[in-house]
């Protein structure tokens, strides 16, 4: 039955399965934008969920739209599931993705039948823009940043929409979300939260430049301040961990949020993400504004610790930069994380190694550096990745081909020796450098050594420590 003249209607979002419990930021970005007083918004996050199926379905009668947002890999396949079984329940209710999938496969995304529209972009004014259609019972025909299906049946691609400036956004209304249950999950009251969209930077293996335009926009601290104010006095929580692609593009912006934590007395600690040139133009005294007000650990993606390798996939910044930027963070007590990522397309074997040195130099400032290694895989969308393509990659053509593509493992190309020296260094280098341990120490020393001269045969402390120290599931 329609809803009585006046009445709210029931738009239901969906969060698939995946391994991490970080919070469904993008549902709450689109869920708080939209008018309180004519939808109620209701989101169900599978990870919760014994039987993500049965509550999905249970929250159907009454609703307006399904929204589902949607990454590249194995939550295709929950997404799936999941909007199959709504359209088998209520074939007349419409079914939109959104998330980073569809914003790069608008229409292909469409070849799956329960699907009837999908999301580009920014989700915020586009969603609230096909609510209101469909409430009127108008196409989404010219509803810039979206693809639909047509009434013959076809894929049809609108224009896209422009970039749109964050501060004419609603306010993040976590009174969506049980904070309490994902604190459990964490297992730390740890709150995440985006300032920012959008990149100004043109890495070729990201597809940021792709999806944003190389467009940014920030709230300012103020507004920073008072949601997180909020969100504290409701739920305590002792930690924030900034979810934004590149939170310190700005020094003002960044002390003005720093003083906003300061001055409020929210006591909470906090980490964000800094490029190596950002942090080698902050200064000495916004460092330590930054550390006083609860920064605990910044991630700065090096990618390659070989400057031929860097400049070609526009990664824009000096060798020298990481380590300024390393030397700041030693300085002030703080932690970082520099995230590497090996293998590119037809990489040679000086710039591995150049990698796994810098990796090791940084590792061996401190034990509160990481430097975490990654494959590289070919993200659609990104210039890399056409590369990759052009020289025989054969990327997933259908929704169930990228449901099973892994972000984690090996490409193709890469050989059975990169693999080897790169697992074992993997190991080594965490074993080796990270804190000491009194009873581990000489093989803590015999890792280290191991690193310098990438001499890892006979590995008995590794059998050691995995006895010792098991491997961490992912949660």
């Amino acid at each position: 039955m329609p809803p009585e003249s006046g009445a709210r209607r029931k738009v239901v979002l969906y969060n698939p399965r995946a391994v991490f419990f970080t919070l469904p930021l993008g549902l709450v970005a689109v869920g708080s934008h939209l008018d309180p007083s004519r939808y109620e918004v209701v989101v169900v996050d599978a990870r919760l969920e014994k039987d993500p199926v049965a509550a999905l379905l249970a929250q159907l009668p009454g609703a307006l739209c399904l929204g589902v947002t949607v990454l590249t890999g194995a939550p295709i396949r929950d997404a799936i599931q999941a909007s199959r079984a709504a359209k088998a329940v209520r074939p007349d209710l419409p079914v939109v993705w959104g998330g980073w999938h569809p914003s790069l496969f608008g229409t292909e995304c469409l070849e799956e039948s329960s699907v009837d529209a999908t999301v580009q972009g920014q989700g915020e004014e586009t969603f609230a823009e096909i609510l209101a259609r469909l409430e009127a019972g108008e196409s989404l025909e010219g509803c810039a940043g979206c693809c639909f299906r047509a009434k013959d049946g076809a894929a049809r691609a609108n224009p896209g929409r422009a970039f749109a400036k964050v501060a004419g956004f609603r306010r993040h209304d976590y009174s969506l979300l049980p904070l309490e249950r994902y604190f459990a999950l964490k297992g730390k009251r740890q709150l995440d939260y985006v300032s920012s969209q959008g990149c100004h930077f043109r890495c070729s293996f990201c597809a940021d430049p792709f999806v944003f335009g190389r467009s940014w926009a920030g709230f300012e601290p103020a507004r920073v301040g008072e949601e997180l104010e909020a969100v504290w006095k409701v739920h305590r929580f002792d930690d924030v961990n900034f979810q934004d692609e590149t939170f310190f593009t700005y020094a003002e912006r960044v002390e003005g949020i720093a003083r906003e934590l300061v001055d409020r007395k929210l006591n909470v600690s906090w980490a964000a993400t800094m490029r190596a040139d950002q942090g080698d133009r902050l200064p000495e005294e916004a460092f330590a504004l930054c550390r006083r007000s609860g920064l605990r650990r910044v991630l700065i993606g090096v990618e390659s610790g070989s400057q031929e390798m860097m400049d070609r996939i526009r990664k824009d910044i000096r060798r020298e930069q990481v380590f300024r930027s390393a030397e700041k963070c030693l300085r002030h007590g703080i932690a970082a994380h520099f995230p590497f990522i090996l293998c590119f397309p037809g990489e040679t074997d000086e710039s591995i190694r150049a990698s796994l040195d810098m990796a090791r130099e940084l590792r061996a400032m401190s034990p509160g550096f990481e430097t975490p290694l990654f494959y590289f895989r070919p993200y659609p969308g990104t210039p890399l990745t056409a590369e990759a393509v052009a020289a025989g990659y054969p990327l997933p053509k259908t929704l169930e081909e990228w449901a099973d593509f892994d972000f984690y493992g090996a490409s193709p190309w890469v050989t059975p020796e990169r693999e080897a020296l790169i697992e074992r260094y993997r190991f080594y280098q965490r074993f080796g450098y990270a804190a000491p341990r009194r009873a581990l120490a000489p093989l803590q020393r015999l890792a280290r050594w191991r690193c310098e001269r990438s001499a890892f045969g006979f590995p008995l402390e590794r059998a050691v420590a995995n006895f010792l120290f098991p491997p961490q599931a992912l949660s």
